[in-house]
């Protein structure tokens, strides 16, 4: 589709050429010349001087302060986030399989155990081992030498909708897919879901244990390994060589430095920007500290206890 035609579809106004052809969206950081991206919020600004992409959905307020930016074609409406995910819609409408061959590859001396679904366009690697009643959706690449254990979902649609103007909300579709790399496990009943745009990604040597949720466009770096029931939010990195306990919980859009050692039941709520700390607590903070505002949590009653006889005896002195 043309510029042009998306912003007809989706009530936008056109800057720049609107004759620009348009193959498929994706994220600013990653689009290409034939690739429509969005922008709906100031944090993601800086984008704008190295985004490749041939179109921009913007919402007007934004335009304003960029409009100066000629090199781009502007798709301009009222609120960008909701108007992409309706360009999303359009995209997600097209027969992919007169797109990619609906097929899947496996590669040689993998093993593949009965009542396993593997979707079109998903390419599996050499020497690989996929038990029981997994699922792997259409266009995921999973490398060689990976383990993916009973009951895992590797694709599923990330959790993406749009809130609307009468509380409502509208699904986004979910475009991208998901990599595994070389030397990767997956443990039973773990679910990667697919990205919005581009792909999520465990790299290679990554080990994941059971029940672990891992959202749309997350990264997790190298060698990182992750125990049960971690749930991991939308888009957040996580550095190499990791090592994150169960239960722990990332907020979405966070990074994690390389080396980090998270305790379990953590709740990681902001950046970990240096390497090699060891981490505990909700919010995270550093283990020790963590393990010494136990230690005050703990004497809390006892504290309260003394606080109050200290009041009533200064109280019985100034009535004296």
């Amino acid at each position: 589709m043309t510029v042009k035609e998306i912003a007809d579809k989706i009530n936008g106004e056109v800057a720049g050429n609107d004759q620009q052809h348009i193959s498929f969206p994706a994220k600013i950081e990653e689009a290409q010349n034939t690739n429509i991206t969005f922008l709906a919020n100031e944090k993601y600004l800086s984008f704008l001087e190295t985004t490749k992409a041939g179109a921009v959905v913007i919402s007007k307020d934004l335009y304003e302060k960029n409009k100066n930016n000629l090199e781009l074609s502007w798709i301009i409406v009222d609120d960008a986030y909701s108007a992409f995910t309706k360009v999303l819609s359009l995209f997600d409408s097209i027969n992919l399989s007169a797109i990619y061959s609906p097929q899947f590859k496996i590669g040689e001396q993998t093993i593949v155990y009965p009542h396993v679904y593997i979707g079109d366009n998903v390419k599996i690697g050499n020497h690989c081992i996929i038990y029981p009643n997994v699922t792997i959706y259409k266009d995921c690449v999973i490398g060689d030498r990976c383990i993916i254990h009973s009951g895992a979902i590797i694709g599923a649609d990330g959790f993406g909708f749009a809130p609307q103007k009468d509380g409502s909300f509208e699904k986004i579709p979910q475009l991208g897919n998901v990599i595994i790399e070389d030397d990767c496990e997956i443990g039973a009943n773990t679910c990667i879901d697919r990205a919005t745009m581009g792909s999520t990604i465990i790299r290679k040597g990554v080990k994941l244990d059971n029940l672990i949720h891992v959202a749309h466009n997350v990264e997790i770096g190298e060698h990182t390994v992750i125990a049960a029931q971690t749930g991991i939010s939308g888009s957040t990195k996580i550095g190499h060589h990791n090592m994150i306990g169960g239960q722990v919980g990332f907020v979405g859009h966070v990074v994690v430095a390389p080396y980090t050692k998270i305790n379990a039941q953590s709740a990681v709520a902001q950046h970990i920007k240096k390497e090699g700390l060891v981490l505990s607590g909700a919010p995270v903070m550093d283990m020790k500290q963590h393990f010494k505002a136990i230690v005050v949590y703990k004497n809390l009653p006892e504290l309260e206890r003394r606080v109050r006889e200290l009041e009533a005896e200064l109280k019985k002195k100034s009535d004296k």
